[in-house]
């Protein structure tokens, strides 16, 4: 991965909607069973990838992701990639995600019950159970969305290429264990069924960014509430299992983002970032992406001027913010990277998101434009730093 030698780099965190506005309702329609995922399905989100990736190079992001287009991360999508696992109707009392049954959610219980009303399809009314042993089943649909990318990219040689592939510390937020023992042995099979999809994405010749908002957004979903100590071992089982799933790739070929989930609501209970920085950074992986730009944690830039950032590595903290639909003014996005520059050394920054930009976040014009105000910003920053 390249550093900021002569100018803060931008990238984002991955998820991006296409101007192509037909492709995200059909997409839902096929996650759900009420479409084919047939050729007119697969030209329409090629075309998709194209336009994400075209406006990225327009806009001058140097490291471009493909949109993450077509990648549902729900059952249908998983069964095809994993054995041991099956989807029923919820029980009374049950949620499909983690992050449905939270302290925050019990605090501001009314906030939630009328949002939920509004979008009755993010709640996942169904759920995915370990039933038996993980298995990776098969490589095809990843090596198919790598083509897609590539094909997308053209050879391009102006830009760096990321892949986003979920942790196996936030596959547990989604899919529930009822068949092992032992948590521990949990997460290492769910990581040893990842780790081909990682080495995968590297042996493809792209970046391989690892999404992990579990390291983060589990401390409220824990009842009753853990002691940081007892978070942070909860945090180190799924860290170690990481390691040793990517152990194979070298580090220059590994990005990591970690966010506090990407709905949008309070946050009052998000875990500080001093609590786990020093094992995110015990991750064998060159750059990290921290969420860093709402308000929640705009201030945890200090946390850099007492934990020193490794040599070698990048730090990439959002400086645009998917919680707000207000567009950050390109001054406040340089006056951010101009203090991360001075923690950590400018050469060592990248300008990134808090999280995705796409489909259920912010709305697509707002999103973009978000993004184009980071490439302003990092230009600006870049008029101060060099």
């Amino acid at each position: 991965m390249r550093h900021s030698t002569d100018r803060i780099l931008c990238t984002h965190a991955g998820r991006l909607s296409a101007s192509l506005r037909e492709f995200e309702p059909l997409d839902m329609k096929v996650g759900q069973g009420a479409a084919p995922e047939d050729a007119a399905y697969a030209e329409l989100r090629q075309r998709a990838i194209e336009d994400v990736v075209q406006h990225q190079v327009d806009l001058g992001v140097d490291i471009i992701s493909d949109g993450e287009l077509g990648r549902r991360r729900d059952f249908t999508y998983y069964s095809k990639r994993m054995g041991g696992i099956e989807q029923r109707e919820l029980k009374e009392g049950e949620v499909g995600a983690t992050v449905f049954k939270s302290r925050e959610r019990d605090r501001f219980d009314e906030y939630y019950a009328e949002v939920d009303s509004k979008r009755p399809s993010v709640a996942r009314p169904k759920k995915i159970v370990c039933t038996g042993p993980l298995e990776s089943l098969s490589l095809d649909t990843l090596h198919d969305e790598i083509a897609n990318f590539k094909k997308a990219l053209g050879g391009r040689t102006d830009v760096e290429a990321f892949f986003p592939v979920i942790a196996p510390g936030w596959l547990d937020h989604f899919i529930f264990n009822e068949y092992y023992d032992k948590e521990d042995d949990f997460i290492e099979a769910l990581a040893e069924v990842m780790r081909p999809e990682y080495e995968a994405v590297v042996d493809a010749g792209l970046i391989v960014q690892i999404d992990d908002p579990g390291i983060c957004d589990s401390w409220p979903t824990i009842y009753p509430k853990p002691t940081i100590e007892e978070y942070r071992r909860y945090a180190k089982i799924r860290v170690d299992a990481l390691n040793h799933a990517i152990r194979n790739i070298p580090a220059e070929s590994i990005r990591y983002h970690c966010c506090w989930g990407s709905w949008n609501g309070p946050h009052s209970e998000d875990l500080p970032l001093k609590h786990i920085v020093d094992l995110m950074l015990s991750l064998n992986i060159q750059a990290y992406s921290v969420e860093a730009g709402n308000v929640q944690h705009e201030h945890e830039w200090r946390v850099w001027q007492d934990v020193k950032l490794p040599a070698g590595k990048i730090l990439i903290p959002g400086v645009v913010s998917h919680k707000t639909e207000v567009v950050e003014h390109p001054e406040l996005v340089a006056e951010r990277l101009v203090r991360y520059a001075n923690a950590v050394g400018k050469e060592n920054v990248q300008a990134g998101t808090d999280c995705g930009m796409g489909m259920g976040r912010v709305h697509h014009q707002i999103g973009w434009a978000k993004i184009e105000s980071m490439v302003e910003g990092a230009r600006l920053a870049s008029e101060q730093l060099w």
